[in-house]
């Protein structure tokens, strides 16, 4: 992801609320919405693009992007596709969470914020990727900046929240495989943009190579996109290195085939985790001293330069020994 304003929440062991299912509505084929309610409490303030942390009954912890309607703030309100691949995050929603049930939800965290500049905005989602696209369109719209939306589903029974892509986009286009008899095609979309535009793009991986390469010679600055699913499963090689953990002293010996994330397993520490690919930024942990060799897919390069966080489920060190805040 590439911003200059990213807001996360860097804090591993932040502990979980528990929040109960208030309601689970149909929005499109394979799609349900589910409206969690907190058990006691509020909810955290949030911007659009967020997602929180889910810790389900079974063990599981996935992430959702919100996608609340603007104003809404006493719940959290998230869209689940069912995966056919699921390993048992969309699957178990789908076919087992029910109304009345409860779940964890960890603090919210925003690795696809809006840029806070006034300029020209599009926003391209593709299938279920139009859950944080959504609540983007309806804060600009409500800014008095709306942006244009291109949207892309495989058939029409997939394409969810038009209604509110129709009120909140400046101009809404809709694209349907089946229909077209093709995909999207997002290089010509990018390339009617003005030079000035912010893009944004959240989908399928096919769909996010393609942006990538259509606005590789746009400003880096004004290229925002959030993943699924990492583009290549991170490898976990080069060689071993020591990591200090500075609020107990702990020093561990990471092999050279071996996460950090699972050297803490494996020693008894225990930290929050979920995609392991260093897609969500659950694992993202403060780097008090050495260089981090990033394999993740949501710090900017300037946020790597900068050297203050890392991902610990697939970024390793660049010397001998980090020094992290655990």
């Amino acid at each position: 992801m590439t911003t200059a304003t990213l807001v996360r929440v860097m804090e591993a062991s932040a502990p979980s609320s528990a929040f109960y299912v208030h309601g689970i509505t149909y929005e499109a084929r394979d799609v349900l919405v589910f409206d969690l309610r907190p058990a006691g409490g509020s909810v955290a303030a949030f911007e659009p693009g967020s997602h929180i942390d889910i810790e389900l009954p079974n063990g599981d912890a996935r992430q959702y992007s919100l996608v609340n309607e603007r104003g809404v703030r006493d719940r959290y309100v998230i869209s689940v596709k069912l995966d056919p691949k699921s390993r048992g995050g969309s699957r178990f929603m789908h076919e087992q969470l029910r109304v009345g049930a409860t779940v964890d939800v960890r603090a919210v965290r925003n690795n696809f914020p809006l840029a806070s500049e006034p300029a020209p905005t599009l926003l391209i989602a593709g299938g279920i990727g139009v859950t944080p696209i959504v609540a983007m369109a309806e804060h600009l719209a409500a800014e008095g900046r709306p942006a244009e939306v291109a949207y892309a589903a495989k058939s029409r029974r997939d394409l969810a929240f038009l209604g509110r892509l129709n009120e909140a986009a400046s101009r809404l286009t809709v694209h349907v495989d089946d229909e077209a008899g093709t995909v999207l095609d997002v290089a010509a979309v990018v390339s009617a943009a003005a030079a000035n535009t912010h893009l944004y793009c959240c989908g399928p991986a096919p769909m996010l190579d393609a942006f990538l390469a259509s606005t590789a010679r746009r400003p880096p600055h004004c290229v925002h996109f959030e993943r699924f699913a990492a583009d290549a499963a991170p490898v976990l090689t080069g060689g071993a290195f020591t990591v200090e953990l500075a609020r107990s002293g702990r020093v561990l010996t990471i092999s050279e085939n071996e996460s950090i994330l699972k050297a803490l397993r494996t020693a008894g520490i225990t930290v929050a985790s979920s995609c392991e690919e260093g897609i969500c930024g659950t694992c993202e942990i403060r780097v008090l001293a050495g260089t981090p060799d990033h394999r993740d897919s949501i710090l900017s390069a300037a946020e790597r330069q900068a050297n203050r966080s890392m991902m610990i489920c697939c970024s390793r060190s660049i010397g001998d020994r980090l020094v992290l805040d655990i």
